[in-house]
């Protein structure tokens, strides 16, 4: 997607009217599931359940897919996504202070997502600040990119290029950070999943639409045909999107919102080695040294959720003792009838020898006849 897009934004696409195009796509692919599918458990929308929507509509489609994309326009697509990893250290931080995540510094898994949000975030810093020399891969000498007659950049305008990338790119992690956290909570009071994801890129195409209005004010930046374009915006929309926010959805409900970042990484090293084949990427010293700080970061973030996972899963297996004094009182009986068959057992094998004596048969001898109720006299009066 990134590969796509970055080809796209190049060729002068603007960035509000693909967002609006992408979440088009979306509604227009995911709301007929949603009808069908979820027609008898859909709940009902509240005031509150609407004010979410909104808000999700705001931090996904809209913020954080234009700073995404701008930072994508003046980096490249394998810094953007090295950026992105920074999402679970994110994460984890707004989940403390919204109270969803516990912090016991007393306990390791708490340590090391501590220590990996650090590592995350100073991995951030090193690629922001710090650019180093180009590294050329093997296949690098070989290929050669079409450009055109723009005049080339100084060195200085790249570099304040980069920056700003690079703090356009930490925004909209940030955004897509909240995002997560609010339809975690979102989830709880709606958890008609089709449903939700339809809802949220329905909201994110009239506010995106709201957005390209006063930014663009060319209609012919509206204008799409049968070209890269149209794919960008077919597939960001239908995959990225779409798919996407459902497959989240599903895992965050079952895993919690950090763990849904887990495979980001690997997005990363596709997008490096795609790039530097049909881009013609140059990757630079500081962008590997600080991804590798944000990769190293993001397992230990994730070491500590799988940790905490598993205490909690082996909390809830452990079986609740019975409460109250008639199973405690059943329990008691059950043994002592248990150990007064085996009584009955022994002594029956020994005054018969080895003759066999059947086990429900005792069992049966021992069960307890219930006794008739005495019934109480009168003593007749003299």
């Amino acid at each position: 997607m990134n590969i796509i897009t970055k080809v796209s934004l190049n060729r002068g696409m603007s960035h509000y009217v693909l967002v609006v195009y992408r979440h088009a796509f979306a509604t227009a692919v995911i709301a007929p599931f949603a009808l069908v599918l979820e027609r008898k458990v859909r709940p009902k929308i509240t005031l509150t359940i609407f004010m979410q929507l909104f808000v999700l509509g705001l931090l996904g489609p809209v913020i954080d897919q234009n700073f995404y994309y701008a930072g994508l326009k003046f980096t490249s697509p394998t810094f953007s996504c090295a950026m992105s990893n920074m999402l679970p250290a994110m994460t984890f931080v707004m989940a403390v202070i919204c109270r969803m995540e516990k912090v016991d510094m007393k306990k390791l898994r708490c340590q090391a997502k501590v220590v990996g949000t650090i590592v995350t975030v100073g991995g951030a810093m090193l690629m922001t600040l710090y650019k180093g020399r180009v590294i050329n891969l093997v296949w690098s000498d070989h290929i050669h990119l079409h450009r055109s007659d723009a005049p080339v950049q100084t060195a200085a305008a790249a570099d304040k290029d980069w920056v700003n990338g690079s703090i356009l790119l930490i925004i909209a992690t940030l955004a897509w950070a909240s995002f997560f956290i609010i339809q975690s909570i979102t989830l709880r009071r709606y958890p008609a999943h089709l449903s939700l994801t339809a809802l949220v890129c329905f909201m994110g195409t009239l506010q995106s639409i709201v957005v390209t209005f006063v930014m663009e004010h060319k209609s012919s930046a509206w204008s799409i045909g049968w070209d890269m374009n149209l794919l960008a915006a077919a597939y960001a929309g239908i995959v990225s999107s779409s798919i996407a926010y459902y497959v989240q959805g599903l895992v965050m409900q079952k895993r919690g919102p950090v763990f849904v970042t887990a495979f980001s990484p690997l997005m990363m090293i596709i997008v490096a080695i795609m790039g530097s084949f049909i881009l013609a990427e140059k990757i630079y010293l500081g962008g590997v040294l600080g991804a590798v700080l944000i990769v190293l970061g993001l397992y230990s973030v994730l070491w500590g959720k799988y940790k905490e996972y598993k205490e909690k899963e082996a909390a809830d297996s452990i079986p609740e003792p019975v409460k109250g004094g008639g199973g405690n009182t059943q329990l008691m009986t059950t043994k002592f009838e248990d150990i007064e068959a085996n009584t009955v057992v022994d002594r029956t094998q020994k005054e018969y020898g080895s003759n066999k004596i059947n086990p429900e048969a005792a069992m049966t001898i021992c069960t307890p006849i219930p006794l008739p109720h005495l019934i109480q006299l009168e003593a007749p009066k003299i």
